[in-house]
């Protein structure tokens, strides 16, 4: 399809829209809609659970991950990851060969202290173990958002049947809703990553059988590295 087709096919649709709206072409949205984009509010809702203090939610999304299948090993340094790592792989019986992110929070790790075999960048069907940043770590459900980018490929998410994030203490935070400030915060207005992936735990579906099969949609393992900046920094 040409660019001119797309651009047409975009205008009807939006055209469509308006029309629908009771808009004509061309107005700018009303400013009850501007004003909601500029200034987001928080859910009205919000769990009680994971309103504690921090160090609180740090055991609570410690808890609620190691329910959701996923292991979690506490670290105090950036130079203990690779070794936690290798650990890790070792423990399980997995093949000592990462794909890891370009991200610097990763990929400045000192990897030459283990005997790991390291590569960066996109997944592909030969990788079996990534290595990724998190962006944050949500005490509520133990989860971890994970954002798609060029140091941060979505394909580490996704392909390798073993996934391993490194999330710092200082990036865990109650609610779904303290991660979206906080990625508002940090990126600024209209400066948003492509996409965003919510990683509960690992891949896992019941719609065959009503039988629980890990690995359907992406990994069937997930070990989540959290590293205690919070003592690092003292």
């Amino acid at each position: 399809m040409s660019t001119a087709s797309k651009v047409t096919s975009r205008d009807a649709i939006l055209g469509r829209i308006r029309k629908s709206l009771g808009r004509a072409t061309g107005e700018t949205a009303p400013s009850s809609v501007t004003e909601r984009l500029a200034s987001p509010k928080a859910n009205p809702v919000v769990p009680k659970r994971a309103q504690i203090a921090p160090d609180q939610q740090v055991e609570l999304f410690e808890k609620m991950a190691t329910n959701v299948n996923a292991t979690v090993g506490m670290v105090v340094s950036d130079g203990d990851i690779p070794r936690e790592i290798a650990r890790f792989l070792a423990e399980h019986n997995l093949p000592a060969r990462i794909k890891i992110s370009p991200d610097s929070a990763v990929s400045s790790l000192p990897w030459s202290d283990t005997a790991l075999e390291v590569s960066t960048g996109i997944a592909g069907a030969e990788d079996v173990v990534s290595v990724t940043p998190s962006f944050a770590g949500v005490a509520e459900t133990g989860s971890l958002m994970l954002r798609s980018g060029a140091d941060t490929p979505y394909t580490l998410n996704m392909l390798p049947d073993t996934h391993i994030a490194v999330l710092r203490v200082s990036d865990v935070v109650g609610t779904y809703e303290d991660v979206w400030a906080r990625l508002r915060e940090k990126e600024g207005h209209g400066n948003m990553p492509r996409a965003f992936l919510w990683v509960t735990g690992p891949s896992r579906t019941g719609d065959i059988e009503q039988t629980i099969q890990l690995g359907a949609h992406g990994p069937r393992r997930l070990h989540i590295v959290l590293v205690d900046d919070t003592k690092e920094n003292k």
